[in-house]
């Protein structure tokens, strides 16, 4: 017989709190779980104690309001060496992927450099509500990020950088619209990965030239056209530094002239206050009267026009000249000496001081090595002409070399010499600019010459300035110009001059 509980009250109340404390136990045990697990109790939709730790930056603290003293660490430099240190980071917002509702990984890119931020739920550091917040920011968003460097294990396949950030705070500075016009990953692909993954079924966004043009300033975004623009930054110190330390004086001459500096009728002409005028197609005639005016040697970078209706893959209406003109004492060999020593040096240069640059161009767009000698190779045209002739190809010895001819003479350079790169001089008299000296022991040829990487109707009433400028005293000079852009798409092997030109302009494209 069960004994009856109602007489024993003191037993009854044992039993209750016997109750009351094993639920209690399980509500611990419960809540400690979740505490090692590194979750949150709070739901997403709670308020969160946390909140101040991540949001949209208020425009207030955008103007200026403050200098904090604090200190961003760019992408670029963040390595094992800084493993545990606290970092402040700003950059776009690449790529946004949830691992469920307790996980984040967020790709921030700086200037062609990208960290991934791994973002935990985990009491008193990240919320559910900051990881769901990080999710929502939209790609190509400006965000900051603090948080702690730590290695991993294994390499990091999707960021240049070889460390993660454990995120403790994150601020959108500027969020960009939920549509854009390119995917920067979509810009990013080579022609291999497209056509790889086209032979395994599946089709991959092409983005053509015509849209990376019309949306330049998410092209430029990629890391390849990050790379190119700043190897294009470096040929124009190394050529500026170069010649100031041959004692060259950087000029700057008018773009606004009164004839043609060229010859022919490539001329943006225009009105100038009722006198016809035109754009410089070059600075040659002033940087000749810079000569005139006794600074012995000069250069200059600056733009050039020309209006020739060239849909070609190397031609621009408007692209960045470097100009150089100077004293000779008895030889044009003095302004190749010049030339040879200039581009072994920036070559050398762009190699030693540009290669994650060039492997970003490469990984895009690959290319070989451009090949060049210690002593530039130098063959007269005369000579070039005999090498075409050998190989079967006919040419006008006192003509000009076409497209074709010097893409054939120079793979014929490379397999005889072993460079790319190669001075081709004496041309006809006839093909060269009006300026040009002829030859003292042949008058059908000149003083002059071309570069090769890789692969006389004028008005005179329109330059009396420049012709008057020889009528009291001028000494012997010669000179160069190469366009900026087409120097890094040869050195780069790029197939498309616009690609190396930061907003091109052609004969179908003003804008952007």
């Amino acid at each position: 017989m069960e004994p009856d509980e109602s007489q024993n009250p003191s037993k009854k109340a044992s039993k209750k709190e016997a109750a009351k404390l094993e639920k209690q136990r399980r509500r611990e045990q419960h809540a400690a779980a979740a505490a090692t697990s590194g979750v949150s109790a709070l739901s997403v939709d709670s308020p969160d104690p946390l909140a101040a730790n991540y949001g949209d930056v208020p425009l207030a603290e955008l103007q200026s309001k403050a200098i904090s003293g604090r200190v961003w660490t760019q992408v670029g430099s963040l390595t094992d060496q800084l493993k545990d240190r606290a970092v402040l980071v700003r950059g776009r917002a690449q790529a946004i992927r949830a691992v469920g509702k307790k996980i984040a990984f967020l790709v921030v890119r700086e200037r062609g450099c990208t960290v991934q931020c791994v973002l935990t739920a985990a009491p008193d550091l990240v919320s559910p509500q900051m990881v769901k917040y990080a999710t929502g920011v939209s790609r190509e968003s400006f965000v900051d990020v603090e948080g702690v460097v730590s290695v991993p294990g294994v390499p990091i396949k999707g960021a240049t950088q070889q460390v993660e950030i454990q995120v403790r705070k994150l601020y959108c500075v500027n969020s960009a619209g939920n549509t854009l016009p390119i995917n920067i990953e979509d810009a990013s692909r080579s022609e291999i990965e497209i056509e790889k993954a086209l032979e395994a079924g599946e089709q991959l966004v092409r983005v053509n030239q015509d849209t990376r043009l019309n949306f330049r300033f998410l092209d430029l975004r990629t890391a390849a056209n990050q790379g190119i623009f700043r190897v294009q930054c470096q040929v124009e110190n190394i050529f500026r530094q170069f010649l100031l330390n041959e004692e060259f004086v950087g000029i700057h001459t008018p773009k606004l002239i009164a004839g043609s500096s060229e010859g022919g009728s490539a001329v943006f002409r225009l009105d100038y206050k009722g006198i016809p005028a035109c754009l410089a197609q070059s600075p040659q005639l002033h940087k000749q009267m810079a000569i005139c005016g006794d600074f012995g040697r000069v250069f200059e970078i600056g733009p050039v026009f020309r209006a020739e209706d060239s849909f070609t893959h190397r031609h621009l209406c408007e692209f960045t000249g470097l100009d150089v003109e100077m004293e000779i004492k008895e030889h044009y060999a003095e302004v190749m000496d010049i030339v040879d020593r200039l581009f072994i040096a920036m070559f050398d240069s762009l190699n030693e001081k540009c290669q994650k640059e060039l492997e970003a161009i490469g990984k895009q767009y690959p290319f070989k090595p451009l090949k060049y000698l210690r002593k530039t190779l130098r063959l007269t045209f005369q000579e070039g002409i005999q090498m075409l002739k050998e190989a079967g190809v006919e040419v006008d010895p006192l003509g000009d070399l076409n497209t074709e001819s010097e893409k054939t003479l120079g793979r014929l350079v490379a397999e005889r010499y072993g460079t790319d790169f190669y001075i081709l001089h004496r041309y006809p008299l006839a093909v060269r600019p009006f300026y040009t000296m002829p030859c003292e022991d042949d008058s059908a040829y000149s003083n002059s010459f071309d570069v090769f990487i890789r692969a006389c109707g004028i008005d005179v009433t329109t330059i009396s300035t420049y012709i008057e400028s020889f009528r009291y005293g001028a000494p012997p000079h010669g000179g160069f110009g190469v366009g900026l852009e087409r120097v890094v798409m040869l050195f780069c092997a790029l197939n498309n001059i616009r690609k190396t030109s930061l907003f091109p302009r052609d004969p179908q494209r003003i804008a952007p």
